[in-house]
């Protein structure tokens, strides 16, 4: 396993969560006060990262490129040259399927490309690459779902990258030579930001194409106040993106 997979896990929620409640549970005796608060961080960020209502709020702060109206839909090609879908990760061994599948997420984008590509013509690339160095690419895997459960071929592959940004670089590597410099970018409303950001830092002009907002009223029970479950696994992501954000611009000037 990677040692960079390994690090992220621990202190991104819910390992940093995890690890202070075995703190809490091992300075029990020795050290009350500090067991104390370790219990209090660990217990009360579960609780919150199971609101509804906090999921809202998050997403709110991050998902700042706006929806594509349905009318700007067919007239995509007069801003852009390429569709490029972003990838999130597989489903492997899926036994239903007896192989690799793309994740829910991944079909959302793919949903939204198919239909930006037959509204307005506009040729798809497709961006992910291998998890661990095992085929089959998160490229290949969107391009055939893309073919055979949403009837639009695929153009182009870039099945290397691994980040947000790599997505961006080796994109261009395939499209600015064939004088592509206008792509339309699908990939979530809260990942968006730091996807326009890269593209942008990569030569392109960006016509973002967000999906799947978290930041609406969603109709939840209670108001939102109600925990949920699902709600853990959305602030995951929602940190996981606010964390990008900064390191990106830190990292990548």
């Amino acid at each position: 396993m990677p040692f960079r997979y390994f690090v992220k896990h621990l202190l991104m929620p819910p390992g940093i969560l995890i690890l202070l409640l075995v703190l809490a549970w091992w300075w029990r005796r020795s050290r009350p006060r500090l067991a104390a608060v370790c219990f209090t961080l660990g217990l009360g960020g579960f609780w919150l990262m199971s609101l509804p209502m906090v999921v809202q709020w998050g997403a709110g702060l991050l998902e700042r490129e706006p929806p594509l109206t349905r009318d700007q839909w067919s007239t995509l090609g007069q801003h852009a040259d390429a569709i490029v879908v972003l990838g999130s990760g597989r489903e492997r061994g899926d036994v239903a399927w007896d192989s690799d599948q793309p994740t829910g997420v991944g079909l959302e984008r793919q949903r939204y490309a198919a239909h930006l590509a037959k509204a307005s013509g506009l040729p798809v690339l497709t961006s992910g690459g291998l998890h661990y160095g095992t085929p089959p690419s998160e490229a290949q895997l969107m391009a055939d779902s893309m073919r055979d459960d949403f009837g639009v071929t695929v153009r182009w592959q870039e099945g290397q990258s691994r980040t947000t940004w790599e997505n961006a670089q080796m994109s261009a590597q395939m499209l600015l030579p064939e004088g592509i410099k206008r792509v339309v970018v699908v990939t979530h409303a809260s990942h968006m930001p730091r996807a326009v950001w890269s593209f942008r830092k990569a030569g392109f002009e960006v016509v973002p194409a967000p999906v799947g907002f978290l930041g609406v009223d969603n109709a939840e029970p209670l108001g939102g106040w109600m925990p949920e479950f699902k709600a853990i696994w959305r602030s995951g992501q929602l940190l996981n993106e606010a964390v990008g954000q900064v390191g990106y611009s830190l990292f990548y000037r």
